[in-house]
């Protein structure tokens, strides 16, 4: 998900093996990105782009003319089996197959508004109905569409409404008289039912399931940190030569008090379990739901009625303005390419689309940025080398203001020592380069290689449509491939980065059926982001924070009393409470490439090893299994849970305290 699909990745694995010795040592040892970039690059031929090309079919992220109506057909039989959710994520994908201003999407959004009235989604219902008016909902099929729209205005407390749409409904009939005399007399009927309904309901307000999510979004640090932008001002950014940036206390830090509030520099919604490629028609139309269609693909909150991309299948989102957001900082360049994106990760689309977001940022300082990574300054713009005399910045951290160098003491910082949630940040963090293996930087290198050469085929125009550079827009169409070169350089920088310091956007799902008293919920990861400022954050097997998520918005809070001076500290994964010391310490090493010296770490050295499995079973005191009259105690309550507790302990091995009689 993360890394190309295996098919790729088994492709390019034989393709390494394969090359001459000589060019992988050429290639294992370069010095920089940008050589990397290019010997790697040289090495892509066409039949490598067409295998990934295939790759790519696989995904169906186009609009098929004959989906919307297999969609519409199976949501049905959802409706009428009154399995409303399901029918709404079938109409759902109906939409997202339809052409704007079409009979098939006025008849999805209808179909679905319907589904929604059902689920009690009212005012999202109400919204479903506008949008199939908008593409042209069939004249014939209006009375039933407005009467659904009195029916959610009465329910909402909203009766001036209802009362102007039934008089609405009243005027077309007179002026209209389409339906036989049975029919007329049942719409007669409901129209009575629904004025009855308007006198007594009165202006009421609806209430929002969703207002405690609001009060959360809402929350605000106390007081913003001058340093370090959305951080509270209880944290301060220091060096260290041997272990770089990391947070510290400047003041004793209660538990539960908010220390970072970040929204993501750049997030891509993980997929979720994508379809089988298509072989036939019966496997053609995926009728199952995954995260791309219940979650926004920008803001990624959760919805139960997205609103499609004109030009693909694939994007949705919870809102017209999201949509618009999207396409104009980067779905214009993504949508042409969204198999190509699925085929190559997640890493992949969200070095694309960081490289994308750093246009709309100052042009000069990205260009000389990007130019700071290429030694050979041939393949640079012609105007770059004028340009980075006159530039406040550059790579090595130093800018020249009235003649004078002033230093940038930590990177990523601005010359007024100011860290932000911007692309200097992101450009700041560590690509590991000289860690990852020859075969993964050439994976890496690869794929960047044929995504760009996919963006020169579609016209590098648009790409750089977003930069505020006169002299850019104005480059002639054969200095195009060289100003590509550059920004792959920054994709490759990006992709690499990704390892340590991409975050798993996280949230709780509820799993088994609605109808038991008792739900359970686990949580799953639902997209991949860069948080430049969370990023600075250390890793501890036993952690004094802890950080949750609201749709792209990172919220990190002390899990315990933090003193002055003491590091904040974020746990990676490996977590002391879920395996022992030598598991953590290998995946600490494999992924982020450092040895764990945290205090539970080394103070698991200095005693027996531990199961992991009864970690959590440990008192925090000394260390000791807790007693098992008490876990048995706790047990007996007569539900689900705590038989399962018991009968796990009943199976523990000989060499484990023994398990209650009986």
């Amino acid at each position: 998900m993360d890394l190309p699909v295996d098919e790729w990745k088994s492709y390019i694995l034989q393709k390494w093996s394969l090359l001459p010795k000589s060019i992988q040592v050429t290639i294992s040892t370069a010095e920089t990105l940008s050589d990397l970039f290019l010997h790697s690059s040289s090495l892509l031929q066409p039949e490598d782009e067409m295998f990934l090309k295939r790759l790519s079919r696989g995904y169906l992220v186009g609009k098929d003319p004959n989906a919307p109506l297999f969609y519409r057909e199976e949501g049905n039989k959802k409706f009428q089996k009154k399995d409303y959710m399901g029918a709404t994520v079938l109409y759902s994908k109906g939409v997202s197959h339809s052409r704007p201003n079409s009979e098939d999407i006025s008849l999805c959004y209808a179909n679905r508004s319907a589904a929604l009235f059902h689920l009690g989604q009212y005012e999202t219902c109400l919204k479903d109905i506008v949008r199939a008016q908008t593409h042209g909902y069939p004249e014939g099929l209006q009375p039933k569409l407005l009467l659904r729209k009195a029916e959610c205005l009465v329910t909402l407390g909203r009766p001036h409404e209802a009362s102007q749409t039934i008089s609405d409904l009243e005027s077309n009939f007179a002026a209209k008289p389409t339906l036989a005399a049975s029919q007329f007399q049942i719409l007669q009927r409901t129209l009575c039912r629904l004025k009855v309904k308007v006198q007594e309901k009165g202006n009421l307000t609806e209430t929002s399931p969703a207002a405690l999510t609001k009060a959360f979004e809402d929350m605000d640090l106390r007081e913003e940190n001058e340093q370090i932008s959305n951080t509270s001002s209880s944290v301060s950014l220091c060096m260290d030569p041997l272990k770089g940036r990391y947070l510290v206390a400047t003041k004793d830090i209660l538990p539960g008090e908010l220390l970072v509030k970040e929204d993501a520099f750049v997030s891509v919604l993980n997929p979720g379990e994508m379809p089988p490629w298509h072989h036939g028609l019966e496997s053609k139309w995926d009728t199952r739901a995954t995260n791309a269609d219940l979650y926004c693909h920008r803001c990624l909150k959760h919805t139960l009625a997205p609103v499609p991309c004109d030009g693909c299948s694939y994007a949705k989102y919870c809102s017209q303005e999201c949509l618009q957001q999207a396409w104009d900082l980067y779905h214009s360049i993504e949508c042409s390419l969204g198999g190509l994106l699925l085929t190559l990760g997640v890493f992949c689309h969200i070095a694309l689309r960081s490289t994308l977001l750093a246009r709309f940022e100052e042009a000069g300082k990205v260009i000389n940025k990007l130019c700071g990574e290429i030694t050979n300054r041939d393949i640079c713009l012609p105007e770059s080398k004028n340009l980075a005399q006159i530039l406040s910045y550059d790579l090595g951290g130093e800018s020249k203001k009235k003649g004078k160098t002033v230093e940038t003491p930590i990177p990523g910082c601005d010359i007024n020592g100011k860290y932000e949630n911007n692309y200097n940040a992101v450009f700041s963090l560590l690509p590991h380069t000289g860690n990852h293996s020859p075969v993964h930087k050439f994976l890496c290198a690869l794929s960047v290689s044929a995504l760009c050469r996919q963006l020169e085929a579609a016209s590098l125009q648009a790409f750089t449509t977003g930069l505020k550079s006169s002299k850019l827009k104005a480059a002639a169409a054969p200095m195009l491939y060289p100003e590509l070169n550059i920004w792959g350089v920054a994709m490759l920088r990006h992709m690499l980065q990704l390892q340590c310091n991409a975050q798993a956007i996280t949230t709780i799902q509820q799993t088994g059926s609605e109808e038991h008293l008792i739900t359970d919920s686990r949580q799953v990861r639902l997209a991949t982001g860069l948080f430049p400022v969370v990023s600075l954050l250390n890793h501890s097997c036993s952690p004094n924070t802890s950080v949750s998520f609201i749709s792209t918005v990172a919220t990190v809070r002390a899990s315990q009393q933090i003193r002055k001076g003491q590091e904040i500290l974020h746990c990676y994964g490996p977590h002391e409470s879920r395996m022992g010391v030598a598991e953590r310490r290998q995946k600490l090493r494999s992924q982020y490439f450092f040895d764990c010296n945290c205090p539970p770490c080394e103070r698991e050295k200095q005693r027996p090893l531990q199961g992991p499995r009864w970690e959590a079973f440990c008192c925090h005191c000394c260390g000791a299994l807790l007693q098992l009259h008490f876990l048995y105690y706790v047990a007996q309550p007569q539900t689900d849970f705590p038989l399962v507790v018991t009968r796990w302990l009943l199976a523990a091995p000989a060499s484990d305290p023994p398990g209650p009689e009986g």
